[in-house]
């Protein structure tokens, strides 16, 4: 009747008798419930944050748009002042672009509506072509990367396109969170069988949040949300590798942040 009632913390304590054999059971029955209603709790609030984070965020380049297509309506404004404006308006549309987008690939990816193109993918040469597109601003970060990549190819059964993404979204990460000045590491090794990438960095500010709450969508370790991005740079690599069978493991150590992913390799036969 207790648990009936929302108790449920009631410990059955006396001996039950004849129904002493249902002890047990009712003990987990109460624990499975107290873990539903934990777990509705948890999503209740991540919602809650959803919305509002991505309110934030859809709003500030909105309100920019609005702010500079006003400007471009008042009389007098020379030629110069217009195309500055223009050039502004493209820079935050193209922001929310990329930020609904980022909201659609989530989505299909947590619901498991993306078709993926499985193909044998060297990992070692498309880690390297991220590395090559996103050079210019690897160079102009701040962070000093150190690449440590087998010679040999490194088979792995993916969808070139969506890991591609994986990297480029942990990689820009790196740049945008770790502290100017010093180290991250990007590893690639063989173990039994599996591929295992390992990215770490020393973040530029305290990261208040836990490893699992920093995979969640639209969460950051900057509290203040200063830093452009859409939050879902995490939510979408980890959709992406779990999709194609991989792990993707996040840890914390004081401000040394290490992301570890796995698949399993392609045999000699592929």
């Amino acid at each position: 009747n207790q648990m009936a009632q929302g108790n449920l913390d009631v410990e059955i304590e006396e001996d039950l008798g004849l129904f002493e054999p249902l002890k047990e059971q009712l003990v987990r029955v109460r624990e499975g419930f107290k873990k539903a209603v934990d777990q509705e709790v948890a999503s209740e609030r991540t919602k809650t944050e959803l919305i509002t984070n991505v309110s934030h965020d859809l709003k500030t380049p909105l309100t920019a748009i609005i702010t500079y297509v006003n400007l471009l309506k008042q009389p007098g404004i020379t030629e110069e002042e217009k195309n500055s404006y223009i050039d502004v308006l493209e820079q935050k549309s193209m922001r929310l672009k990329a930020l609904i987008e980022d909201l659609f690939e989530v989505s299909k990816a947590s619901s498991g509506s993306v078709s993926l193109h499985l193909e044998p993918v060297d990992l070692v040469s498309l880690i390297k072509e991220v590395r090559l597109e996103l050079s210019e601003r690897i160079a102009g970060c701040g962070v000093d990367f150190r690449w440590k990549l087998p010679e040999e190819k490194v088979m792995v059964n993916l969808d070139g396109q969506r890991t591609y993404r994986i990297f480029e979204n942990l990689l820009v990460n790196i740049m945008k969170y770790a502290m100017p000045g010093t180290r991250a590491y990007v590893n690639l090794e063989q173990q039994e069988g599996f591929v295992v990438v390992t990215l770490m960095n020393i973040s530029a500010s305290e990261i208040s949040v836990s490893p699992q709450e920093l995979m969640e969508r639209f969460v950051r370790g900057d509290e203040s949300r200063n830093t452009e991005g859409s939050g879902l740079g995490l939510a979408i690599a980890k959709s992406f590798t779990e999709l194609q069978e991989g792990t993707m493991e996040l840890s914390l150590e004081g401000d040394l942040f290490r992301v570890v992913l796995r698949w399993k390799m392609l045999g000699d036969e592929a």
